[in-house]
């Protein structure tokens, strides 16, 4: 695992121990910044389930302007905070002890780009769409949520506010895109 492209590229992060993170493949994060491009420049990033926090450093080495990093688990935090002074990105992170549904039940300035990554086969990525849904001031007008799932976790989701206008698959990962639903 390391970091692709950009002011912390060839870093090669650490890794959270034991089985309970998932983190990206190379494959899959290259083509999803693929995807981003020099979008991602100047933007911010929220980082939800954000385990060794590996996406949201990719979006600062790539030139977002700040990101947050929600996770609840106490050695991922630690990684989190090792990975950000490895990159020497942290200056441009917030790294917050949360659990994501009670951060996001609390308004915040809008992002740019929201990465859902949340331990599989639990459900949780689908009610994290349903509570951003239900609470779109978290996006910006032009913003993104990303969700990544396993391809079978996948399944249509009702939503008010959000649509899914695309869906990448990279092996075991599926990358699934929201926008904001015009009118």
């Amino acid at each position: 695992m390391r970091v692709i492209a950009g002011k912390a590229k060839g870093r090669k992060l650490y890794a959270v121990p034991g089985p309970g993170t998932r983190p990206m493949t190379d494959r899959a994060k290259s083509a999803l910044f693929s995807i981003l491009g020099d979008d991602v420049r100047a933007t911010r990033f929220l980082d939800l389930f954000a385990g060794t926090g590996q996406v949201g450093i990719e979006a600062l080495s790539r030139g977002a302007a700040r990101a947050v990093f929600v996770e609840f688990h106490h050695a991922a935090l630690r990684v989190i905070h090792n990975n950000l002074a490895l990159t020497g990105l942290a200056e441009q992170a917030e790294v917050v002890r949360d659990d994501v549904f009670h951060y996001l039940a609390v308004p915040s300035q809008p992002f740019d780009y929201i990465y859902v990554a949340p331990p599989q086969y639990r459900g949780l990525w689908i009610q994290t769409l349903q509570m951003l849904d239900a609470l779109p001031g978290w996006l910006t007008d032009d913003g993104w949520v990303i969700a990544q799932i396993h391809p079978v976790e996948y399944a249509p989701v009702a939503l008010n506010n959000l649509i899914l206008f695309d869906q990448r698959k990279y092996g075991s990962v599926l990358l699934c895109f929201y926008s904001l639903r015009t009118t």
